[in-house]
């Protein structure tokens, strides 16, 4: 009896449901493997051609027809344009399957001439191993991925085999059919069985070849669906988020998570609500794509994480998706270009005689909780702790001390010895009382 996973493999056809996305991902795997199977084509043609070159020949001068060269030529033509085809994408299932059949025809074909370039009698040519290409061949169709090329160079070999089989009886005579092995193995006899043994392994490693590229066309499908998805899915998750959960060695459970000492970055937009009453929608979130599209690179390239998106708000983490020893060094990098930026934008808006957005930020520090939140199937990675609450609260402050980035004043320390220099020594500013945060702290004036 079918395993379950088997029949279901054997009998799925999941390309024509697929989004067309992950077809034309599949389609240019096969265009790509086509190429390939191009290459080792010109090879075995170029291969024949040298090998038959340089082979000593018998000297007849009756025999006038060389049918190798003509099969070579008209092969190597072939061939040459099936690889132009394949470069540019343009093979199609009807030409393909005549490159399968032109493959064993140029076999049949060579097998077939050692008769008349050894001037010996048909049944000569039943015993080359050259028929061993056959299975070359075969295989050669399995780099696609669909089992029926394989089958059809299978069949094809078969029938093809069985008529140099026929066409050696019938030229030879039964004078040349034998049941004796060893007279068949010493003479240019004809021995049938030993013939149906070679057909019946031809179609038996087709049979199973073809199982085995069925078997890995359907997990060939599955792995480029979940690529398709996991690339889909990369836009809405940061690459360190999306690797914690792909590397997990057991499933992400709501309530599991790693401890670290992190950064935490608030970067938020002034007076958006006002703006929003005075802006049509579309040019608004028009507006804050330009600004996030110019912010959120820098974040990534100081090594911080985007942890999510609050409406006009940025929540970056240093240090939490991925342990870092210069996490607060990074953020006040990061919180640097990013004002920059953000001001240069605004400069370029207000020339233009655009709206423009006023940008600001803060950074906290401490030991946070990066894991799973959620229940069921719904699940978020995210960060959870006292710095995470504080560098909002701190971002808010900005209002009340009149600028555009703070810090406490611990994390600007941490992050000197951790590398950061700043471009102008920054203002302290002593026991500053923070709305909604139980003691004073000494903030750090960033702009």
């Amino acid at each position: 009896m079918i395993p379950e996973w088997l029949a279901g493999l054997l009998t799925r056809h999941p390309i024509d449901s697929l989004p067309m996305r992950v077809r034309a991902v599949i389609r240019r795997q096969q265009d790509r493997s086509e190429t390939l199977i191009g290459w080792i084509q010109l090879s075995v043609v170029v291969a024949f051609g040298v090998l038959w070159s340089i082979a000593p020949k018998p000297v007849n001068p009756d025999i006038e027809f060389q049918p190798m060269p003509l099969a070579i030529g008209a092969y190597l033509a072939f061939t040459l344009l099936r690889l132009g085809l394949a470069y540019r994408g343009a093979l199609r299932p009807w030409f393909l399957s005549l490159s399968v059949i032109a493959d064993m025809a140029l076999l049949m074909t060579t097998i077939w001439s050692f008769h008349i370039q050894y001037m010996q009698p048909p049944t000569f040519y039943l015993k080359a191993p050259t028929l061993l290409y056959v299975f070359i061949f075969i295989a050669l169709r399995a780099l696609r991925f669909e089992a029926r090329y394989v089958i059809l160079a299978g069949v094809t070999a078969a029938i093809g085999w069985l008529i140099l089989v026929g066409f050696a009886a019938v030229q030879s005579g039964d004078a040349a059919i034998t049941r004796d092995y060893i007279h068949y193995m010493t003479h240019n006899a004809l021995l049938l069985g030993a013939e149906f043994d070679k057909v019946i392994s031809i179609l038996m490693v087709t049979g199973i070849l073809s199982l085995a590229i069925t078997i890995a066309r359907g997990l060939t499908v599955e792995a480029a669906t979940r690529g398709a998805e996991a690339r889909e899915l990369s836009r809405f998750f940061d690459a360190d988020v999306a690797l914690e959960i792909t590397s997990a060695d057991t499933e992400i459970a709501a309530g599991e998570g790693k401890h670290r000492t992190a950064a935490i970055v608030m970067i938020d937009v002034r007076g958006f609500s006002t703006l929003a009453a005075q802006v049509p929608g579309d040019e608004l979130v028009a507006l804050l794509g330009e600004y996030q599209a110019r912010i959120v690179p820098i974040i990534r390239e100081e090594n911080g994480v985007i942890d999510k998106f609050l409406g006009d708000g940025i929540m970056a983490t240093f240090g939490a998706a991925r342990a870092s020893d210069t996490y607060c060094a990074d953020a006040l990098r990061a919180v640097d270009r990013a004002l920059t930026e953000a001001a240069k934008w605004a400069e370029g808006c207000r020339a233009e005689g655009r709206p423009t957005l006023e940008v600001g930020a803060a950074v906290a520090m401490g030991d946070v909780l990066f894991g799973a939140v959620g229940s069921g199937d719904r699940l978020e990675l995210t960060v959870i702790g006292d710095a995470v609450n504080l560098a909002t609260k701190l971002e808010k402050h900005n209002k009340t001390e009149k600028t555009r980035a703070l810090c406490m004043a611990d994390v600007y320390a941490r992050a000197c010895e951790q590398g950061y220099v700043a471009a102008a020594v920054p203002e302290i500013r002593k026991a500053r009382i923070i709305e909604g945060v139980t003691r004073p702290r000494d903030l750090c004036v960033l702009a």
